[in-house]
């Protein structure tokens, strides 16, 4: 497929010194029906979001089935850091690469959502030469999928109450109701709250929110085959148990039917354009804490009937993203990823080697060395996987030589090839030698995909292999009330569930301070919540939030409409 670039402008006026709106803004947008085209998808089975979005729909995606698949590259990262280090941008530049080398290659990407975008992290469509557009569209409403995915959610919230005032035929109990509410805003007010207060308003009880990405409804969205499939999932969503202690489900409620009629629309995948009009599939956001982290199976089975590679990302660094790509989706659909690659940046690993947030312009070689165990533990436990990697440098301008060459010798030290990058700045041509060494990775025929445990192991003994074999933890820690929470979910028939693991990003332990690669740390459980319908175990260890808070200054306070219409202040 042949891309058609933005580098002329890019050379006049260097991205460094525009804002990724502006650079969005400026980009030579192709009508979707031209992106389509190039994949070979015929109009009719595109449903048009205005002149540069559209699903795919359905009945045509049934239609690719016999066809074979194309290569499945995933793109994962270091333990991330504040500076962060760019999985998005590098999965952007990659596809852009590979389509300037002559393949067909598409993206797939997770929406937004609109917390971050007007609190702290801002959006999540890349940055720099490497972006995927409309991009003003795709962190704000996009096609309605998370506010679908809301409404669904809280239809669910309603009937439980709505069922419990006219008579509680299902015997309830309103103290074990496990189903809360969402939207899709960081609002740490509505963490905790009581509702039916007031005469008439139902049963007074605790409830709260969280953030629409945190729903299992986000989840089971990104994980489903097909509309039967959904609704399924959604009808086995326990919300609730009886005074009995037996659980409820959504479809006893009568709910899953109506859930599926608000998400009809959203189980299409959208389809948009990177900036050198190259397909992007961005559908389905859930977190990479408290869910699975990927895109969805719609979006990338269909990628991969439609390009000869498919690269996708994995949210946060490889210990929780990657490992449940591998352990939930590819598990659960049978998916075989060729190779992965693995994105670092000095200043990251500067950082993991000790280096403070405010001296990392300044060259530490011996810093960036001692950061790379950190690298080097994700390299080793993406082959556990039997996945081979490879590592791409996300480069900035204060990187030096030498910190440079330290990481090659760290990759190479570990078995993986170490490419520099610059697609921030010069988009896919940036990423060109990182495409033609991943196309030589994956056409070796190295892979050898397996999950690391397998069905059968207990919840408990699942837990502990993830947690000594890719965190290096001595072992894990929980009460007796969480251990007979594990055996009372396998005796109710879930024991054969993936778990995963909910846990901070910023390191292998749940001690989000202990940088690099800590080891002989224990790994303590604090809770465990079944996702039926989702079909996965959580296990939450440490702190973990499913409704953020703004920060002191929000994004959203810089935000506003400029004289000819446009949205300034996102970024």
């Amino acid at each position: 497929m042949t891309a058609r670039t933005n580098f002329e402008k890019a050379a006049v006026t260097p991205s460094q010194q525009r804002s990724d709106i502006d650079i969005a803004r400026a980009a030579d947008i192709r009508p979707i029906a031209d992106i389509g085209a190039a994949l070979g998808v015929p109009w009719e089975a595109m449903v048009p979001y205005g002149h540069t979005k559209a699903k795919i729909g359905l009945d045509y995606i049934d239609s690719l089935a016999d066809r074979p698949d194309g290569k499945l590259i995933l793109v994962t990262g270091i333990t991330p850091t504040p500076p962060g280090e760019g999985k998005t941008t590098t999965t952007v530049g990659l596809c852009d690469a590979l389509n300037r080398l002559g393949s067909r290659a598409a993206a797939c990407l997770r929406e937004p959502s609109l917390g971050p975008c007007f609190g702290m992290k801002g959006g999540a469509a890349g940055g720099g030469q490497a972006q995927v557009i409309p991009m003003e569209d795709i962190n704000l409403h996009f096609t309605g999928d998370l506010h679908a995915i809301g409404m669904a959610h809280n239809l669910l919230s309603a009937l439980i109450d709505n069922h419990i005032h006219w008579g509680n035929a299902l015997g309830i109990d309103p103290r074990r109701i496990t189903w809360r509410r969402v939207m899709d805003m960081n609002e740490r007010a509505l963490r905790e709250i009581v509702v039916g207060l007031g005469s008439g308003n139902g049963m007074p009880r605790e409830d709260g929110f969280d953030i629409t990405a945190a729903s299992e409804i986000m989840a089971i969205l990104c994980l489903a085959n097909d509309l039967d499939d959904l609704q399924q999932r959604l009808g086995r969503i326990v919300v609730a148990e009886t005074f009995e202690r037996t659980p409820v489900t959504a479809a006893e409620l009568d709910a899953d039917g109506a859930m599926t009629v608000l998400l009809k629309d959203a189980l299409m995948p959208n389809l948009v354009q990177t900036l050198e009009n190259n397909p992007a599939f961005i559908h389905g956001g859930p977190f990479a804490n408290i869910a699975h982290g990927c895109n969805s199976v719609m979006a990338t089975k269909t990628a991969l009937k439609l390009a000869d590679y498919v690269v996708t990302e994995a949210g946060f660094g490889a210990d929780l993203g990657a490992e449940k790509f591998f352990d939930i989706k590819c598990r659960k659909t049978g998916m075989q990823p060729a190779g992965a690659v693995v994105v670092a940046t000095v200043r990251a690993l500067k950082m993991h080697g000790g280096v403070a947030l405010k001296d990392l312009k300044t060259e530490n070689v011996a810093a960036v060395r001692a950061g790379c165990v950190n690298l080097a533990r994700h390299l080793r436990n993406i082959k556990l996987f039997g996945v081979p990697p490879i590592v791409a440098i996300n480069r900035f301008d204060t990187d030096t030589d030498a910190e440079l060459s330290a990481i090659r010798e760290a990759g190479l030290a570990h078995g993986a090839e170490t490419v520099i990058c610059t697609h921030h700045a010069d988009g896919g041509r940036g990423a060109e030698e990182l495409a033609r060494r991943v196309v030589a990775l994956v056409g070796r025929g190295e892979a050898r995909f397996k999950p690391l445990y397998e069905d059968d192991l207990s919840l408990w003994d699942k837990v502990r292999t993830i947690a000594t074999r890719l965190y290096d933890a001595d072992d894990i820690v929980a009460d007796k009330k969480i251990v007979q929470r594990f055996k009372a979910l396998e005796k109710a028939g879930f024991g054969h569930f993936p778990v995963c693991i909910a846990k901070t990003q910023y390191s292998f332990s749940t001690d989000p301070t202990l940088r690099g690669a800590p080891s002989h740390h224990t790994l303590p459980i604090r809770e465990v919540r079944l996702s039926a319908g989702a079909e996965f175990v959580v296990v939450v260890c440490g702190e973990i939030m499913t409704m953020p808070g703004l920060p002191r200054t929000p994004a959203a306070t810089d935000m506003g409409i400029g004289a000819k219409g446009e949205v300034r202040g996102l970024f």
